[in-house]
């Protein structure tokens, strides 16, 4: 850190444009980058004043020369605490074990999204992170998962998915709210698979990371010599979603000039592209997702009114992981089982403790800092399971509390906020919705493993007013 304050950020990356864009966002949280192009001038630089002030290293894996493993071994040798990220593709996962292994602190998936860059960053110089479990990472271990996959039976989760479900055979717009790291674009991924566009292209674009002056051209398409610096044609996300699906993350981060121009699209089908005479007709199914409330950002005038109504045809939440921890074991279990997948990994098993431990965490970074916890204690376990001093970080800050009941653990809450408990026929309604998301809708079976006739079943639904896909 400089005497005024500023941390100091050193980026090993040859791409210029690369090396502005995470400049500009560092800067937003304080941050000043020192660029160098190569592993010499890296380990040149830590012998600099500035290279004595360094706060934290990122290293793309695509330096030249290539060997970032053996940069990052030199790099921990000369300065053991210091904080290093990798920057990797998505599809380099064994490159990032190894880097991981050779002493990287953690890695981050292009493209950079600015919230995971800076959330890296202040991670990196956090004393309560420093052994990296705490903090949310971007790697991801993504193939598509169906709704009978998803992991999870919290009634309010399963309840979710049942909207998400239902919504997924027709063509409107579907809105989707939770914190980030809940698993926004899996339940994205599964509407579209269910949906009758399942063998058309499902298109994701991040919002947030691309800047103001470029979303229009990214969703939209330009024409060469549209504006300085379009040297050639560009199609945009919706012609290329054609037919298929726009899966809008952080949409609540679009510019509202470009919030006019999707409204537009959304109304008429028709893509205008920059600096094209006329409009291309697009048949595309939208999936928009927020980490914010979106109403309140239309309050707040960030958000444009019209567009929200558009976009909220049919609204999922999705509860955060602290809310549904009854389903962190299943979770793990099913994240690690993906992760044993991964080049450079192994099947492992997690012990009752471990779970405990990871159960009692709140988890502010939700699933996402959960698969990121399981990934790095497999990375570095040498046991055949991992056990909860796998997770030194994580059992330092987990809470003590207890589960005080077996309902509890089910998911269900049996007190109100007051301390009072609730009443029997809440807590009846919460079982059904337990049992008909643990049975995955299988009405005969739920019927017999509560011991009542399907007609009963079927009266107390419509009593309690609880649908048969809860």
């Amino acid at each position: 850190m400089t005497p005024g304050g500023n941390r100091i950020l050193m980026l090993v990356d040859d791409e210029p444009a690369q090396t502005r864009l995470v400049t500009a966002l560092a800067a937003r949280a304080g941050w000043r980058t020192l660029g160098v192009a190569d592993a010499d001038s890296a380990l040149a630089t830590l012998e600099t004043r500035d290279g004595m002030l360094l706060d934290a290293i990122l290293i793309d894996q695509a330096m030249p020369g290539g060997d970032t493993t053996s940069l990052i071994a030199k790099i921990r040798e000369l300065r053991p605490d210091l904080p290093i990220l990798m920057l990797t593709a998505l599809s380099s996962v064994e490159v990032a074990v190894e880097a991981m292994r050779a002493g990287a602190t953690d890695f981050l998936a292009k493209p950079i999204a600015p919230d995971r860059l800076l959330a890296a960053l202040d991670g990196a110089v956090s004393a309560k992170s420093l052994a990296g479990e705490l903090r949310p990472l971007t790697e991801k271990i993504s193939t598509p998962l169906g709704f009978g996959e998803i992991v999870g039976s919290n009634p309010e989760f399963r309840a979710a998915l049942a909207v998400a479900a239902k919504a997924a055979r027709a063509r409107i717009p579907v809105l989707i709210e939770g914190e980030s790291g809940v698993g926004k674009e899996v339940v994205a991924d599964a509407i579209h698979a269910a949906s009758p566009r399942e063998k058309k292209p499902f298109i994701a674009i991040n919002c947030g990371a691309i800047p103001a002056n470029l979303i229009e051209s990214e969703l939209f398409g330009h024409e060469k010599g549209a504006f300085t610096g379009a040297f050639t044609r560009h199609i945009g996300k919706f012609q290329d979603a054609d037919g298929g699906t726009l899966f809008l993350d952080e949409i609540g981060e679009m510019p509202l000039e470009a919030q006019v121009k999707l409204l537009r699209v959304i109304q008429t089908g028709e893509v205008h592209p920059i600096g094209a005479r006329g409009f291309r007709e697009v048949d595309v199914r939208i999936i928009a997702a927020t980490n914010k409330t979106l109403l309140d950002e239309v309050e707040a005038g960030r958000f444009r009114e019209d567009l929200y109504y558009r976009l909220a045809v049919v609204q999922v939440v999705i509860p955060p992981l602290r809310d549904r921890r009854s389903d962190i074991p299943a979770l793990a279990r099913h994240l690690l089982a993906r992760i044993a997948r991964q080049p450079g990994l192994r099947s492992l098993g997690i012990t009752d403790g471990a779970l405990s431990v990871l159960a009692s965490y709140d988890w502010p970074g939700n699933v996402r800092q959960l698969q990121n916890a399981l990934f790095r204690a497999a990375v570095l376990c040498e046991g055949d399971a991992l056990t909860s001093q796998d997770f030194p970080e994580i059992s330092s800050k987990s809470s003590s509390m207890l589960v005080s009941s077996t309902a509890s653990e089910a998911g269900i809450t049996l007190y109100d906020s007051d301390g009072h408990l609730r009443p029997l026929e809440s807590i009846e309604a919460d079982v059904i919705r337990l049992a008909i998301g643990h049975y995955r809708g299988r009405m005969t079976e739920v019927a017999r493993r509560l011991g009542i006739g399907r007609s009963t079943l079927y009266r107390k639904l419509a009593e309690l007013g609880i649908s048969d896909a809860a």
